[in-house]
């Protein structure tokens, strides 16, 4: 007898009236708002303006849903197109089945051209969101248990899940809860982007990778424990080969990147009032969301918009417009 486990929801969804309200819906769309809502306060603290996140994600978002269903339906389509199934299922995405590497690919497809119409670069755009993504995902693994799902071996420690449901092929019982173990390391790797960002000021896309190379880190040995049906490569699952292949491109990527183009870019939004974007220190607290530097990433201070003024200013009044600009204090 279990004195301890984690226990599953009796049901993943319940009815408001006619209307189904699902627990794994419900898990996807909390996880956008809280990437938005992060993402956005990175994005104002590195120079961005506000609403620019919501922007790009109403083009990311929908694209990252297809991709993520694309490559689950892809990699496991037997179970839409195989003798005895209904391949309408394939659309059925509140049932389950949202493969990340899909979901990252194409989503980046979307965040790319929402970055083009705002007219911002895509790698700041992605630095500044992935600590969200991150947390997005976290959140996200709970719509698996919800829909008690995607758990590992079977076991008997103390946070073992109870699987009760019989649908599909599930057979009760006691197992690793994989979806937790994947929620716990990408809030770590959530924290690990935010830490990394703050003291070695990452750009270019470096924040983004790292948060990729993190997550597959995690996605290789959560991956190996799990019990549900997969194609296998060599012996390893599918998934494995697939975050092995990511991990290695990431951190290639950091390398060259580094090296190609160190420090951190400034982030200009057109049409901001006419103001330059300031580039910010990567903090994320409410605190540290004030402007910080303006112009070039890696300048040591604040311009000076009197001296700006001084040498715009024409007339009989410029020299004493400069005299006033010299007088101003905390001038070197």
């Amino acid at each position: 007898m279990e004195l301890a486990y984690i226990p599953s929801p009796s049901h993943g969804v319940r009815y408001l009236g006619p209307i189904p309200l699902r627990g794994y819906a419900f898990c996807i769309i909390i996880g956008v708002f809280i990437a938005v809502w992060l993402g956005n306060r990175r994005w104002v603290a590195r120079g961005g303006q506000p609403g620019t996140v919501a922007d790009i994600a109403v083009w990311a978002v929908p694209f990252g849903l297809v991709g993520g269903r694309l490559y689950h339906v892809i990699t496991d389509y037997e179970l839409y197109f195989s003798d005895g199934r209904d391949w309408v299922d394939a659309f059925k995405v509140w049932e389950g089945g949202l493969g990340i590497w899909g979901a990252i690919a194409l989503g980046a497809v979307g965040a790319w051209i929402g970055a083009r119409r705002r007219g911002v670069p895509l790698p700041a755009y992605a630095d500044a969101v992935a600590p969200g993504i991150a947390l997005a995902q976290a959140m996200g693994r709970w719509g698996n248990w919800f829909n008690q799902e995607l758990y590992g071996r079977e076991t008997h420690v103390p946070w073992a899940l109870h699987i009760t449901s019989s649908d599909g092929g599930r057979v009760p019982g006691y197992y690793h809860p994989t979806f937790l173990y994947e929620s716990l390391w990408c809030v770590g790797v959530a924290f690990l982007v935010i830490w990394a960002d703050r003291r070695f000021r990452l750009g270019h896309g470096r924040a983004f990778a790292l948060y990729v190379a993190a997550y597959c880190v995690g996605r290789g040995w959560i991956e190996y424990m799990r019990v549900d049906d997969a194609h296998h490569i060599l012996g390893l699952r599918l998934n494995d080969w697939t975050a092995l292949v990511v991990f290695l491109l990431a951190v290639t990527y950091i390398v060259v990147s580094s090296k190609k183009r160190p420090g951190r870019e400034a982030v200009v939004e057109p049409g901001a009032s006419g103001t330059p974007a300031h580039s910010g220190d990567g903090s994320d607290g409410p605190d540290d969301a004030g402007p910080e530097s303006h112009g070039d990433a890696g300048s040591d201070g604040p311009a000076d918009g009197t001296e700006a003024a001084a040498k715009e200013k024409s007339g009989p009044g410029a020299e004493e417009a400069k005299d006033e600009a010299e007088a101003a204090p905390g001038k070197s």
